[in-house]
């Protein structure tokens, strides 16, 4: 981890360490993939395999994480980290809870009536990075309010191997399927569905340059599935 002693540093110095990492484009990011995109689409679950063990150097021996795995993470995790995980989660949802809209009936004028309902998307897709630290955060604050607006469907794709945290807090947000699969890859495969991936009506989370770009692919294919915004 770096430190840095804020009050030590210049006012461009500050701004550097603040700027947040461009989003690189490119004809190569493009092109890698939409490849990824069609490897999936034509080779289902096999594609997913072979390109997890290519990108992540892991095969899973499963696509979805099965719910012996799930409560074997949990009991691996510490009580106070599951204390921390669960004040979380408590503070997350008491906040969207007061932030759930509420259906909106006027009568115009007599006759006349306007309404404004609001109704959960059907099914989404919840999109965790990996990396060196585990994104329960992530989780949380993706997986606390599709439960609250009552999604019926909540998948979460994440690369392998999940870290225990991340299957702990799934199961806290009753997430319905999580698998272990990443990468432009597991956005693919929620966008299209695959034999063991469902397809969702839209795609939340953030990701790298290869994951944000494959968002945007598949959200411009009316056969795809909806973004949050490229992050």
């Amino acid at each position: 981890m770096r430190t840095v002693v804020w009050q030590s540093l210049s006012e461009s110095q500050q701004d550097a360490i603040l700027e947040r990492p461009a989003i690189t484009e490119g004809a190569n990011i493009t092109s890698a993939v939409a490849d990824v995109i069609r490897q999936v689409r034509s080779g289902g679950d096999k594609a997913l395999i072979e390109l997890t063990e290519k990108f992540d150097r892991v095969v899973p021996e499963s696509i979805r994480v099965s719910n012996q795995e799930i409560e074997e993470a949990s009991a691996r995790l510490s009580d106070s980290m599951k204390e921390a995980l669960n004040q979380a989660y408590d503070n997350i949802a008491k906040f969207h809870k007061a932030q759930k809209p509420q259906p909106l009936r006027v009568e115009t004028q007599p006759g006349v009536v306007c309404e404004q309902v609001t109704r959960p998307i059907n099914t989404v897709g919840l999109y965790i990075p990996g990396g060196s630290a585990p994104l329960p955060s992530t989780v949380l604050m993706l997986g606390v309010p599709s439960q609250i607006a009552g999604c019926r469907k909540v998948v979460l794709c994440s690369p392998p191997p999940i870290a225990d945290e991340i299957l702990y807090v799934a199961k806290l947000c009753n997430i319905d399927e999580v698998y272990n699969v990443g990468g432009g890859q597991a956005v693919a495969a929620m966008a299209y569905g695959t034999e063991s991936v469902a397809k969702v009506d839209k795609i939340f989370g953030p990701g790298n340059a290869y994951v944000t770009e494959a968002k945007r692919q598949v959200s411009n294919d009316f056969r795809g599935a909806a973004i949050d915004m490229p992050a």
